[in-house]
């Protein structure tokens, strides 16, 4: 998932001039390899921040670290020094909730006029920091652990570039604003920006105890510590607004509780899943961490924003997959990211926005760089799948919950969606979905496959649009199911068959269309010609995940994606190998994602075919076993899974990313076939699997109906056996082999 202009594979130089120009304007450079720096991230709201292990943004060329508000950074600089030389690591850990960093810190061999002053490893810092509405509230202890009394000397430097987030990926502005000078008080410095957009940015530092020394870009501390004593030092970096003068000692402790209370709030309306496997678990529960960091409350309700460090934001189709992935385990999120795309549906037509009635939400950027129109991003909706996807979610999410009264408010932004679908998405009246940009700053591709060569012909030809993508069918089918179960609910039955009619009238033409027999599954897309992109890609998975394939298809195209040309041993690559453009280290073009590859084994499962399923599955979880912190990444590179060897990473893949953090959740949802029937209050498990890796499975606060049950499912030879350990309130459990 790129935003607007990122097409470019990040490698890729960028053309000169012209409308390929604009095709990689805002690519990602790849100078700066997050996988390299492995970063430490921490979100609240609309603030992240990137560390290093050691707790420092070093800022430079290409580096990508600091804390950043509304897509600004605010600080792009903090450096901390132990009497001038950088203090040695020790470890540097992320709580399993993501609600702190900490970083054990021990000095060097220190020294002085060419004399040892101090050893090393007898002054210890530890540094814990999170952040809480948009500031980074932070306490350092130190120790000394020396035999006699020692006087210490810590500086923190810290600058504030005030850089635009699409500044730091890589654009070129032929102008900036003014910074203004460090203005200083007791304990406090603040540093400010005005934009070219009229807007003043501010980034105040608070420190107690107040500095030795305070300049604009330091600050010197001096402790005198006993053997053995400790002192603490507590830091505020605000972001936004100037603060008034308060503790930030007291800030530390005030924000720490009320964030941990927030976190065990939204902790407490999920499942939980508890496993046989200690390695998945731990995978799992940062996937449920990363889940809720990058959860922001909107006035409509929870959203999970896209990923960090390039996506923290509004993405219309990043969030209604990773709904989609944890409406089982959490569906006020689905809640949320309905009401919220609803309440910012296009209601006009604006081609600088590939704005159309109707159209759900693409992107939204707060940034000087969008809001001078330098990005088209301000709010944008260029994606041809975000409004299928919205109408699609709406059904799961009354399927989940029978929330009827969720549905009767949504159901006029229901009706637009389908508007735009059969007047706006359906350009020349064939009965496909098309996309096209309305400018040339718009979006070159706009499936969630948006680099700018991510759709060709089998000899590599890029097709020229409008371009009929073949899983956006799949989804304008699931949203036309849908749209007849809402409307049969609510009361409109003449409207539902209609829906209904225009679902099987799709599916019908589709299989006539886009399945290839000497293929042996579906094309890519139809071109502005409509000839077929006769590729073997990863987007047929989707089709089965919608249910549009016919069952008689479902078998060949589960052999295509599982051969070893496309299944690599870690996944499914989103082109098969021997194909013109396949590239292993592509964005899109022979990579791993894995929300693709749940979305596969969703498809999968749905036609039977679990085991397959469950060879996915372990595929993933196994390229986790090699990832810092059992965190998947947003994608990782095709090649073929090598015994004893780990999974080859994508230079600037975000971690954590929504989607992908989610795709455990959605994978083992599709093994157990977990469903659910809120009007009779009965739990569902289809044909139960357990992956080679899982002999047990518990999951607890499972609800339906309001009421909830914690059940446990257990291999026994061939079968799964699933046994009820609680109940709260008449929940039915129901297991169909």
């Amino acid at each position: 998932m790129q935003p607007l202009g990122a097409e470019a594979i990040p490698h890729a130089p960028a053309p000169a001039g012209g409308e390929a120009a604009h095709q990689v304007q805002f690519f990602i450079p790849a100078t700066a390899s997050l996988q390299e720096r492995r970063p430490r991230t921490l979100k609240h709201d609309d603030s992240f921040a990137v560390f290093d292990h050691n707790g420092d943004a070093l800022s430079g060329p290409g580096s990508p670290e600091g804390i950043f508000y509304r897509d600004t950074r605010h600080l792009s600089h903090l450096y901390l020094t132990i009497e001038g030389r950088r203090p040695m690591l020790l470890s540097s850990t992320m709580r399993d909730d993501n609600a702190t960093l900490t970083c054990d810190l021990t000095n060097p061999d220190l020294y002085e006029d060419g004399r040892l002053k101090l050893e090393h490893d007898l002054i210890h810092v530890r540094r814990s920091r999170f952040l809480w509405k948009a500031a980074c509230l932070e306490r350092l202890v130190v120790r000394n652990y020396d035999e006699r009394r020692r006087r210490i000397s810590l500086e923190i430097a810290f600058e504030a570039d005030f850089a635009d987030l699409f500044e730091v990926r890589g654009t070129r502005r032929a102008r900036r604003g003014e910074k203004h000078p460090p203005r200083l008080a007791a304990g406090r410095v603040t540093l400010g920006y005005t934009g070219l957009d009229g807007n003043h940015r501010v980034t105040t530092l608070s420190f107690e105890p107040a500095p030795a020394q305070l300049a604009g870009n330091r600050a010197v501390f001096s402790f005198d510590l006993e053997p053995g004593e400790a002192r603490s030092l507590f830091a505020e970096i605000s972001c936004g607004a100037e603060e008034a003068d308060h503790s930030p000692r007291r800030a530390f402790f005030v924000a720490l509780r009320d964030a941990r209370r927030a976190r065990r709030a939204s902790a407490a309306l999920a499942a939980s899943i508890t496993t046989s496997n200690e390695v998945f678990n731990e995978g799992v529960r940062r996937s449920i961490s990363d889940l809720y960091m990058l959860v922001t409350e909107t006035p409509e309700g929870s959203y999970p924003y896209a990923g960090i460090p390039w996506f923290s934001t509004v993405f219309g189709r990043d969030a209604l997959i990773t709904a989609l992935q944890t409406l089982w385990f959490d569906p006020s999120i689905a809640r949320g990211v309905l009401r919220h795309l609803a309440a910012n549906q296009a209601r006009a037509q604006d081609a600088v926005a590939d704005a159309e009635p109707g159209k759900i939400l693409h992107e939204v950027r707060y940034g000087e760089m969008a809001e001078l129109g330098e990005v088209p991003f301000r709010r944008y909706y260029g994606s041809v799948d975000s409004t299928p996807l919205f109408v699609m979610l709406a059904g799961g999410y009354l399927r989940r919950t029978g929330d009827l009264a969720t549905l009767r408010q949504l159901w006029p932004s229901i009706q637009a969606a389908l508007g735009w679908i059969e007047h706006h998405g359906d350009r020349d009246g064939d009965g496909f979905v098309e996309y096209g940009r309305q400018t040339i700053e718009g979006l070159v591709n706009q499936g969630w496959k948006d680099s700018h060569d991510s759709v060709f012909h089998s000899d590599g030809t890029l097709a020229r649009g409008p371009i009929a993508l073949a899983e956006v069918q799949a989804y304008v089918y699931a949203a036309w199911l849908a749209a007849g179960d809402i409307a049969g609910r609510l009361g409109h039955p003449g409207e539902a068959t209609r829906y209904r009619e225009r679902a099987e009238a799709l599916r019908a033409a589709f299989d006539r269309t886009f399945f290839d027999e000497a293929l042996g599954t579906y094309v890519l897309a139809l071109d502005g010609e409509k000839r077929p992109c006769r590729v073997r890609t990863s987007n047929a998975g989707h089709a089965l995940a919608t249910g549009i394939a016919y069952p008689e298809r479902a078998g060949s195209v589960v052999r295509t994606l599982m051969a070893g040309d496309s299944f690599c041993g870690w996944g499914v690559r989103t082109v098969a190998s021997g194909e013109a453009r396949y590239n292993p280290m592509s964005y899109h073009n022979g990579s791993v994602w894995p929300h693709d590859n749940a979305l596969i084994a969703a498809g999968f499962a749905r036609y039977g075919f679990r085991h397959e399923a469950a060879r996915v599955f372990e595929g993933l979880h196994a390229a986790s076993t090699y990832i810092d912190l059992h965190r998947l990444p947003e994608l990782f590179c095709g090649f073929r899974r090598r015994r004893a060897q780990g999974p080859t990473f994508y230079p600037v893949a975000c971690a954590p990313q929504a989607w992908a953090a989610t795709a455990p959740l959605f994978m083992l949802q599709s093994s157990i076939g977990l469903g659910f029937d809120p009007e009779r209050g009965q739990i569902l498990f289809e044909q139960p699997v357990l992956p080679g890796f899982l002999d047990q499975v518990v999951l607890d606060n499972l609800t339906v109906a309001g009421n909830a049950v914690a059940v446990s499912l257990r291999r026994s030879g061939s079968q799964v056996v699933v046994e009820v350990l609680k109940r709260s309130g008449p929940v039915g459990v129901l297991v169909v082999h």
